[in-house]
């Protein structure tokens, strides 16, 4: 054992480098050792400037709006409203709304600390609360993704795409539930003994401030998460988003390769291109280019969005791209990087696979459903 780990360590670092390098001389070789330094130091600089700072005013403005909506009780009343359809749609008791909500308003871990909570748990059976990562991540960051494709004047496409989420988050909870219960069917027990169908009014506390001074704490509080989630990204969009452009786009307008951001070698294209049939049928992509979101989405929802300024500067960012974006972009929100911290949370690590293989076909329904849906909305 002693010998095993040192050796391990040492073939897996001997394995890293020589991608590194054959990753490396690639690009290298076609764009110049020097321009690709130079493209990869001004893509991450022209990112950092004109899109994470644009998606953390946005973070900023949704978190204020969405501290505002739970200070003066709007999501306990969509809470209530959307709890009729919890049971039909998902299976799932009616306080599973609340976590769709809060996930929507914010990102994915705000469903774990609701699951945690005994309380909200107790209303479960075990199957479904383990189907809650697959339902809150397909709600993940909506708020922030819908409102960032409005912004490029897209409001029809961010709706449709928004009904492609909904039913994709309905395909991966079902998905999820059933794949748990015919191996596991011990899970289909409750949670708690007792189970009752009601939820905790959050407005039941008599509030001690007046209207102005919670108004006041609620979009302060509410920014500073709305920093904190735009710092979070960051990371995301400067790496992923960085490392997806150089090989998914060209020369770009300049014709040469000269160390200008945004250029890269278009690999991805070019693999895609081989069955380009299939993105062009089921997502109605009218360039090969436009793959990169939804390969970005599967890590980080943030640093997909960091690619849509180069779409619409490159004009092939259009009303269908955008609702196939924002449903597989909600849908998946990143899920590859937060299913498997997120059961490993709740102690179900052992349904990791499955919960993966279900939201990966439903984000690809939700993209599909978001097409189809978009182009029955165009010729009405």
């Amino acid at each position: 054992m002693k010998l095993t780990k040192p050796r391990r360590s040492t073939i897996e670092a001997l394995v890293f480098l020589a991608l590194l390098i054959v990753v490396f001389t690639l690009l290298g070789s076609r764009m110049g050792g020097g321009n690709m330094i130079k493209t990869v130091m001004n893509t991450a600089h022209d990112l950092l400037l004109n899109t994470v700072f644009y998606l953390m005013g946005i973070t900023v403005l949704t978190g204020a709006l969405s501290k505002l909506m739970s200070e003066f009780g709007v999501v306990t009343l969509l809470e209530k409203v959307l709890r009729p359809l919890m049971k039909p749609l998902y299976n799932l008791p009616g306080v599973a709304a609340l976590g769709g909500v809060m996930t929507f308003l914010s990102d994915n871990p705000a469903i774990i600390s609701l699951s945690k909570d005994k309380k909200f748990s107790s209303y479960f059976k075990k199957y479904q609360l383990i189907s809650l990562t697959n339902f809150g991540t397909a709600f993940g960051m909506g708020f922030v993704v819908i409102i960032t494709m409005i912004g490029y004047g897209q409001v029809t496409g961010a709706l449709v795409g928004l009904a492609g989420a909904i039913c994709g988050s309905v395909i991966s909870t079902r998905l999820m539930q059933r794949s748990c219960l015919k191996e596991y069917p011990e899970l289909d027990q409750p949670v708690a003994d007792t189970i009752q169908e009601e939820i905790p009014e959050d407005n039941a506390v008599k509030k001690k401030d007046g209207i102005f001074m919670r108004f006041l704490n609620a979009i302060l509080d509410g920014g500073k998460n709305g920093v904190e989630l735009g710092l979070q990204i960051i990371p995301g969009v400067l790496i992923i988003t960085t490392a997806v452009i150089m090989i998914t786009f060209g020369t770009g307008t300049a014709g040469v390769y000269n160390g200008s951001s945004s250029q890269g070698v278009p690999i991805l294209p070019w693999l895609a291109e081989k069955i380009h049939w299939v993105f062009e049928w089921l997502f109605g992509f009218n360039s090969m280019e436009l793959i990169a979101f939804p390969m970005t989405a599967l890590g980080a929802v943030g640093a997909a969005l960091g690619l849509l300024p180069t779409f619409n500067a490159a004009g092939i960012l259009d009303g269908n791209a955008i609702a196939v974006f924002t449903a597989i972009g909600m849908c998946w929100s990143g899920y590859l990087s937060t299913h498997t911290a997120m059961l490993d949370s709740l102690g179900y690590r052992k349904v990791i696979s499955k919960a993966l293989g279900a939201h990966t076909i439903a984000g690809l329904c939700a993209g599909i459903i978001a097409h189809f849906l978009y182009l029955l909305v165009s010729l009405i």
